[in-house]
């Protein structure tokens, strides 16, 4: 675990560091091999330039953020990971949440990899290669960071920026969070503006960030969402936590299945209650995306005359996916709206008393690379691995609900 900002930050404060060694110490990190494919476009020399003069008062302190690639950086294009947009005009200004970043004193040090138009949970991108995971390492070599925030992941696990911004629409904030041992906090969607994003889902869409801690989380959710948190005291023997028997535990892999017990273990032996139980509204989600669900509608609502330009451009199964939405009907998608809608009211009525629902992230670790690389053969693969790493965190952007 990397140490986090907020130490980094008292440390500055109190002359131990100073803003450019540590811009310097993350630029060396971000230029090592551990960083390869991570970045789509670095802006070293700019960070550390900035550095020098950083002001150690603000809540960032002249720190090294990250951008995921589909968000508006002003004087560049915005190209979501993707070639058929490298040379779209480029943004007049930043996107508002990477403008409250700098006011808070953060230093953007590169825009990062990401899926392209951030239409999967597996990290792959084809035209710019795929960030290693930063923590996970084996004889079959580099194995998946997760997406679609992948770049933006292993930049904050490694240490080349403390603050990785992203984007979460059925998890890509805390499925590469996950699987690279790091914190992702997705807030409600609507409490952070994603004015300069490009979007994928505008139903869906949420504008996060992943730290080293929840403590930097806390941080980092109250510059982007312009507001203060004050958590309520309450102690954890006070609280009572909800595992669901269904869907969330099918599958998982041995390891995680004992991670997860033995998580529940201590959350119980610090006196926290814990109720299994069981959450039936989870079974009608195939039948309420069954004509492909807001993502597929909506990003094709947006790419629909891109694709008819430029589809030999595209990463043939984001293509695919977004070519989903091409048959959805103006009936089905109003349906869909109102079939959400029903559904979090049943669900909200089913978790009314307790805290928090409990759950693995992802039923399983991360796979090598090798296994789903770009490739006809290896489609099936990428396609099941996808849909497992989406599966349980996609039931929180479904119920416009918060998860860490």
């Amino acid at each position: 675990m990397q140490e986090d900002l907020i130490q980094i930050r008292s440390d500055i404060q109190d002359g131990g560091r100073s803003s450019r060694t540590e811009m310097e110490r993350a630029v060396a990190i971000a230029q090592s091999p551990a960083c390869e494919h991570v970045f789509t476009r670095a802006m070293f020399d700019d960070a550390l330039s900035a550095a020098s003069s950083a002001r150690s008062d603000l809540p960032l302190a002249g720190l090294a953020i990250s951008i995921k690639d589909l968000f508006d950086l002003g004087g560049q294009p915005t190209p979501a990971g993707s070639v058929v947009l490298s040379h779209a005009p480029s943004a007049a200004q930043d996107a508002l949440p990477v403008a409250r970043l700098r006011a808070a004193g953060g230093i953007v040090i590169g825009r990062t990899n990401m899926t392209e138009f951030a239409f999967s949970g597996v990290g792959v991108n084809p035209h710019h290669g795929t960030p290693a995971n930063a923590v996970v390492k084996s004889s079959r070599g580099a194995h998946v960071p997760g997406g679609s925030s992948s770049g933006a992941a292993v930049s904050v696990a490694t240490g080349a920026a403390l603050v990785g911004l992203g984007s979460d629409t059925g998890g890509s904030i805390r499925i590469p969070a996950a699987l690279n041992g790091i914190v992702g906090f997705k807030n409600t969607a609507r409490l952070v503006p994603t004015t300069g994003a490009l979007p994928l889902s505008t139903t869906l869409d949420t504008v996060c960030a992943m730290t080293n801690s929840v403590r930097d989380a806390v941080l980092v959710h109250e510059i982007l969402s312009a507001r203060s948190v004050a958590p309520a005291p309450k102690p954890l023997g006070q609280c009572r936590f909800a595992v669901v028997k269904e869907l969330f535990q099918d599958a998982l892999e041995p390891a995680v299945a004992h991670a997860f017990e033995n998580a529940l273990r201590i959350v119980r032996s610090a006196g926290a209650s814990i109720d299994e139980i069981s959450l039936p509204p989870l079974a009608d989600l195939p039948t309420i995306n069954a004509t492909g669900g807001f993502s597929a509608a909506e990003s094709y609502a947006w790419h629909r005359q891109l694709l008819e330009r430029s589809i030999a451009g595209y990463d043939p199964r984001v293509a695919q996916r977004i070519l989903k939405g091409a048959e959805m009907r103006a009936f089905e998608y109003i349906d869909l709206l109102h079939a959400r809608s029903e559904w979090i009211s049943r669900m909200e009525a089913a978790l009314q008393g307790f805290d928090a629902v409990l759950s693995p992230t992802v039923p399983v670790t991360a796979p090598a690379i090798a296994d789903v690389a770009p490739g006809k053969e290896r489609d099936e693969a990428f396609f099941r691995l996808n849909g497992l790493l989406l599966r349980n965190p996609s039931v929180v952007n479904m119920l416009d609900g918060c998860a860490i």
